[in-house]
């Protein structure tokens, strides 16, 4: 595939999925059934949460130094929390532009070679997907008996059996082609586990890791409470199992990676993933805008400000 359809395609879907959902939840529930929810919505909680988000954000910042440090850079906190915030800000536009942008943030005001500080970034999402598999095989723990009971309900048994059995033999199949093919996209895909092996284990070798798993762990620990906290926003969704919070939030996470920020798609994700606990569909959906336009807005108005102060703050650059 020619390099300039990769990028067409890593555009254009994202981009029509967000409009594609855009068109679905307005058509689905109109703006009006949202508007009293934003209306008597209880602000406390919804700046509790955005809080929770700078927080994770300037850890985010701060936890890169670790990357770099060994590498012999010692960049500067104030240029390393703008191009976070720049990073998150542009991925709106186009989907993982981001982190290019921030390697050239850093390229051009702290000296540190593009290659090196967009590794040290892949390093970084290599940590922070650990954590999300991590979350993910906790909810799964937890929530074990309901999802076995779940699946029972909506699945003839032998089925869900039979379908279990597939899924096992074409994972064992899949794994055996990848290792005894030559193909370009097996390859692509040992390389990409080989890398990802490769990030785990230079974590461990950094001199500052257990500042940097610290830091790591914090950040999931502020999203998740960000998601936590302004859910009691919504007064119909108080005492909402916590089960619904944890399976709410990594469908919703799933969507920030997939679409330009989540948008139209976020609040969809959430309203499906409290579905599965009879939660009512307005609300949790609604739930999902307050939740997304909150931090939406955070992200606008302090990347937007980042914009215009990185080259202010770097004016001897």
């Amino acid at each position: 595939m020619k390099p300039k359809t990769k990028r067409v395609i890593k555009i254009g879907i994202p981009l029509l999925l967000a409009v594609f959902f855009g068109w679905y939840t307005f058509t689905k529930l109109p703006v009006e059934e949202f508007i009293p929810y934003f209306k008597n919505a209880n602000y406390y909680w919804i700046l509790l949460g955005v809080f929770c988000g700078i927080l994770s954000h300037l850890s985010r910042a701060y936890r890169w130094k670790f990357m770099l440090e060994p590498l012999g850079f010692k960049p500067h906190l104030p240029n390393s929390i703008m191009a976070v915030f720049i990073a998150y800000f542009t991925n709106f536009g186009i989907p993982r532009s981001g982190e290019v942008l921030r390697a050239a943030v850093f390229a051009n005001y702290e000296d540190v070679p593009f290659e090196k500080g967009f590794g040290t970034i892949v390093a970084e999402r290599i940590a922070d997907m650990i954590v999300m598999l991590g979350i993910i095989t906790i909810t799964l723990f937890l929530e074990f008996d309901f999802i076995v009971k779940f699946f029972l309900m909506k699945f003839n048994p032998k089925t869900l059996v039979l379908a279990v059995l597939i899924l096992l033999v074409l994972s064992i199949l899949f794994l055996v082609f990848i290792k005894r093919s030559q193909s370009v996209i097996a390859v692509k895909i040992k390389n990409f586990i080989k890398g990802l092996i490769e990030g785990i284990l230079s974590i461990f070798k950094m001199k500052k890791k257990w500042a940097f798993i610290f830091h790591t762990l914090f950040i999931w620990a502020m999203y998740l409470l960000m998601f936590y906290f302004t859910s009691f926003a919504v007064k119909e969704l108080i005492g909402i199992p916590f089960a619904a919070i944890l399976i709410g939030f990594i469908a919703a996470s799933f969507t920030i990676a997939a679409t330009n920020g989540g948008i139209f798609v976020y609040p969809l994700a959430i309203g499906a993933a409290f579905s599965l606990f009879s939660i009512p569909e307005t609300p949790s959906i609604a739930f999902g805008w307050i939740v997304w336009t909150s931090q939406t807005l955070l992200i606008i108005a302090i990347g937007s400000l980042s914009f215009l102060l990185l080259p202010v703050y770097n004016r001897n650059k």
